[in-house]
Order: C-alpha cells, then sequence, then structure tokens
C-alpha cells in the first residue's frame, strides 16, 4: 500500500532538504511525495497583490508553482521522478522509484476543490491520498504537534481550513513530521498503520 507524504515549499533553502530528499527516494516503491509551493508560490501571491487577477486565476498559477517546486525536487535526486497522473505514479512506483506529483492536470477545474487560496498543497495531499486510495498520509511542518485535532490546527493556521473537510474525506491516519526530523520518516514507514477510530467526520461539501 502506498502513502502519501507532502513536503512544504518552505524547506527549499532549509540545510535538510538533502536529508529528506535522501529518506524520500530511499522510500521509494512506498510513498508518493506532494511538492509544496514554496517560492513560486509567493511570487503568485505577491503578483497578485501587485496587478489584481482573480483568486481563480491565481489557484492555477499556484499548482504550477508546486509543479516547479517538484521538478526541482526531481532535480535534486534522480530517485524522484515526476508524475502527473495516477497511471504515471503507478508506473514510478512499479520501478521502485518515488514519484512527485504534478498536480495541474488532475486539479484544475475540478468541482470538490475550491480554486482560491482557500486550499493550500496540505489539503491537495489530502484530495490525492483518496483518491489514490493511500493508507496514510503525512505532512512535514514547521511544528511539533502530532495531533488528531485537525480542526484546531486549521484554526491556528497550521493547515488550510479546509483540511479538516479533506482529510475527513480521506478517513485514514495522518501523521505531522517536524521539519527538522527527517529520520522519522524511514521509521515510519516500518510501522504497521492502524485506523483512525476517533476522527470526527465533518461534512465534505466544498
Amino acid at each position: 500500500m502506498l502513502r502519501v507524504v507532502k513536503l512544504g515549499g518552505s524547506l527549499h533553502d532549509s540545510p535538510l532538504l538533502t536529508d529528506w530528499l535522501d529518506a524520500l527516494a530511499h522510500a521509494g516503491g512506498h510513498i508518493v511525495l506532494v511538492p509544496g509551493g514554496g517560492p513560486f508560490a509567493d511570487a503568485v501571491r505577491n503578483a497578485q497583490a501587485r496587478l489584481g487577477f482573480s483568486d481563480a486565476t491565481a489557484h492555477r498559477m499556484a499548482l504550477l508553482a508546486m509543479e516547479q517546486y517538484g521538478l526541482l525536487l526531481c532535480d535534486l535526486n534522480p530517485g524522484l521522478k515526476p508524475a502527473a497522473s495516477p497511471q504515471a505514479i503507478t508506473e514510478i512506483v512499479a520501478r521502485g522509484l518515488t514519484p512527485v506529483w504534478l498536480p495541474g492536470a488532475m486539479c484544475r477545474g475540478v468541482r470538490d476543490v475550491p480554486q482560491d487560496w482557500s486550499v493550500t498543497s496540505d489539503s491537495l495531499a489530502a484530495w490525492l491520498a483518496h483518491h489514490l486510495g493511500a493508507e496514510s498520509l503525512a505532512l512535514v511542518k514547521h511544528v511539533r504537534n502530532d495531533t488528531h485535532d485537525f480542526q484546531a490546527l486549521a484554526d491556528a493556521g497550521v493547515v488550510d481550513k479546509h483540511f479538516p473537510e479533506f482529510n475527513a474525506r480521506f478517513g485514514k491516519p495522518v501523521r505531522i513530521f517536524a521539519h527538522d526530523d527527517p529520520a522519522a520518516l524511514p521509521i515510519w514507514l516500518t510501522r504497521p498503520i492502524f485506523p483512525v477510530f476517533a476522527v470526527e467526520q465533518a461534512s465534505c461539501t466544498l
């Protein structure tokens, strides 16, 4: 079974980025990597603030920002390969490599994803995990808070406001990794995943 890992774009200038990429590549055949938007998404935000284009256009550009960051990560580690479709993900996993999701083709204009800044790569990672039938999801964050109270995390701005709804739809365990602990990833991969029974099933109508 696959697990999905979202790596935040804020790690783009971290000295630990290489360690994370090595751990993710070493897990080839077992995970799908979802990239954040990083400085590329920040460029979209800044451009929108100056020029005033629509949120829908900014959303499409933010998807491309995730793709830019994903392509950068693939170039930094040969064990990571770009994947824009479920078929490509399946093929890369079968080769024992780690697919890096390029979300534009799968997410552009879909009805269950709001086309604005209220959805970030966190919710998109949960969306992908649901659609792939993954057994678990992990988010790499600049926090140390492995909790199942995702509404509290959304209220605190740790995840976006729609994440609790996407997570409820996914309905499987979610792990939060501290950004400075790449050694936790291989340990997590060796442990069995148990169902979460205490997750509140919020409405998923977006």
